[in-house]
């Protein structure tokens, strides 16, 4: 019986590992820009943001429409907090890539430290991106945010 069993359990988990896809260069390629895009957040670095995004996108974020200039203006001019620090991660739920788009999900936690206060927010996001110049690039965000502590 504990032949069985543990034969049992062994199978499952070389099953469970087996069935869990490694993503290709493409898929890291994108879910890379995605974390550099939020890396230049955290750092209020406006041209790095430039960077990783397309100069049209848009961010669906608290039910409005952002575009470049609305999130530069909330995310780094209007935030000059001198202790200001955000720590972000990602579980990245499903990647798709085709030659010049690609569509990433993922659950996003961030920790911000603001004025000496802490929050920590997550997020289920979506994010449209395309090749522009060998380069993955946002086009489009959709923001929902599940809980802020």
């Amino acid at each position: 019986m504990k032949k069985i069993a543990l034969f049992l359990t062994v199978f499952s988990i070389s099953t469970l590992l087996y069935c869990q896809e490694s993503l290709t260069k493409k898929q890291e390629r994108v879910q890379h820009a995605v974390v550099k895009l939020f890396d230049a957040l955290s750092n209020r670095d406006s041209i790095s943001l430039k960077a990783y995004s397309t100069t049209d996108i848009t961010l669906y974020e608290y039910g409005q429409i952002w575009n470049m200039d609305t999130l530069i203006l909330k995310a780094i001019t209007l935030n000059q907090s001198a202790d200001f620090k955000r720590t972000n991660s990602f579980e990245f739920i499903n990647t798709m890539v085709d030659k010049t788009t690609a569509s990433v999900t993922y659950r996003l936690q961030s920790v911000i430290v603001k004025d000496g206060k802490q929050v920590t927010s997550q997020w289920l996001e979506t994010v449209v991106l395309i090749r522009e110049k060998k380069e993955w690039r946002v086009k489009h965000l959709h923001s929902t945010l599940i809980k802020r502590s």
